[in-house]
Order: structure tokens, then C-alpha cells, then sequence
């Protein structure tokens, strides 16, 4: 059976913007089976030299260190692969993507395994949906125009790449309320925070899993032998 994978890249907890916005997703989304990784909670390992160079050596010719890399590479690669629909919550830190989620990415997208396959990503067509709250506006006319370097480095690589069907949800100047300077776009805030619930249950509403036929397990993946 398939399940919705929920990556959570925010560092906040319940008062987390990005987080309450994910929950009118789920509170309007009809199915149960979902797997949640909290990153800001449990961080998953920063790519290591070993890590990389196991991915090109035979397995068989592991070193203790390649082969602890691998044990959590699998892991999160047979999680994202198993799923058949992805909810991903990330605030906009410094113009760009959560380290922790850079860290997940960085995890998994595997030549041969995720991207770069003849036939293409298997994850290709699965849908998926982002949100993301940030603390100013980055849309056109706006003071950041041009600075969000969150979704598309989202969308090349889990789109493009990977082939993952994204909506974008996002909400702006979530620090109107706490930043006294920006005080008076608390009613923009307000505006966007509304439509952004409005877009999540209307997501969460349409959204259905995409059947998951055949993964392919961490044994069953190709290996390079380095000489």
C-alpha cells in the first residue's frame, strides 16, 4: 500500500507557520497512511566523502564508514521510493532551502537509484505539494522579487529530476507580527495566510496517491566498482 511521505524542514514547533498551513492539508486530505519525518527533531546525516564513494564502490568492497552511509542513504531512499505522494513543509531560510532538508536531498538523489535511469525517475508523476511561510514576499513587485531560491531548487531537483507532479503553496511576511518595523503588513500577512490555508484544504482535498507497483529495493540497485 502506498503512503504519503511528509518531510518537515522547520526548525519551529507548533508555532511554526508552515506547519499549521501543512495541517489544513491534512485535515482535509481523505487518506491515513502517512509516514512523517520530522528533520528539525531528528536531522538526518550532512553527505560525508563516504557516502559518495559508496555509491560508486561494489558493496562487497565497503569500509566499515562507506557501509554506515549506505545503511542511512537506504533507508531514506526505500522511504521516498515506497511513498506514493509527498508533503513537503520548508520555510525560506536566508533566501534558501533548510539545511536539514539540503541534507535529505543530498541523501537521496542517487544516480541510478532516483535520478539519471534509463527509463526515467520511478518516482516520476507522483504528486507532491510545498509549503512554504517565509518571513517577507518574494513575489513580483515585491521587495525580494527574484530572491526565493527555495522552490526552484525544490522544483529542479525533485521535479525535474525526479519527476515529482509539484503544487507550490506558499504564505509571505509571517514576520509582519513580530518584527515592529513591518507591523503594518500584519493585514497582508493576514491575506496571504488565509489564502495559503484556502489552497492547502483545496490540495489536500484533490489529492490522491499514486499507485506504487514496483520499488526498487537497496539490494536490487545498480553498483560501480571504483579499481
Amino acid at each position: 500500500m502506498s503512503y504519503l511521505l511528509h518531510i518537515d524542514a522547520t526548525a519551529f514547533a507548533e508555532e511554526s507557520i508552515s506547519r499549521r498551513i501543512a495541517r489544513s492539508f491534512l485535515d482535509s486530505w481523505g487518506g491515513t497512511e502517512i509516514v512523517y519525518r520530522d528533520l528539525a527533531a531528528t536531522p538526518v546525516p550532512h553527505i560525508t566523502a563516504a557516502g559518495i564513494s559508496a555509491r560508486l564502490t561494489d558493496r562487497a568492497r565497503h569500509t566499515p564508514e562507506q557501509a554506515a552511509a549506505q545503511a542511512v542513504q537506504d533507508e531514506l531512499l526505500e522511504e521516498f521510493l515506497g511513498a506514493g505522494g509527498y508533503l513537503f513543509t520548508a520555510p525560506i531560510y536566508n533566501y534558501g532551502v533548510p539545511s536539514v532538508l539540503k541534507a535529505w536531498i543530498d541523501q537521496i538523489a542517487v544516480s541510478g537509484r532516483t535520478i539519471h535511469l534509463p527509463d526515467g525517475p520511478p518516482t516520476a508523476g507522483r504528486p507532491a505539494v510545498l509549503i512554504s511561510s517565509r518571513g517577507g514576499s518574494y513575489g513580483p513587485g515585491e521587495p525580494h522579487e527574484g530572491r526565493d531560491h527555495l522552490v526552484p531548487n525544490v522544483r529542479e531537483i525533485l521535479g525535474v529530476d525526479m519527476g515529482l507532479r509539484f503544487a507550490f503553496i506558499t504564505s509571505s511576511w509571517g514576520l509582519a507580527e513580530v518584527l515592529p518595523m513591518l507591523s503594518g503588513l500584519i493585514p497582508r500577512h493576514h491575506d496571504s495566510l488565509a489564502a495559503a490555508h484556502a489552497a492547502a484544504r483545496a490540495a489536500g482535498e484533490s489529492f490522491a496517491l499514486h499507485e506504487v507497483r514496483a520499488v526498487p529495493g537497496a539490494q536490487q540497485a545498480a553498483t560501480f566498482t571504483v579499481a
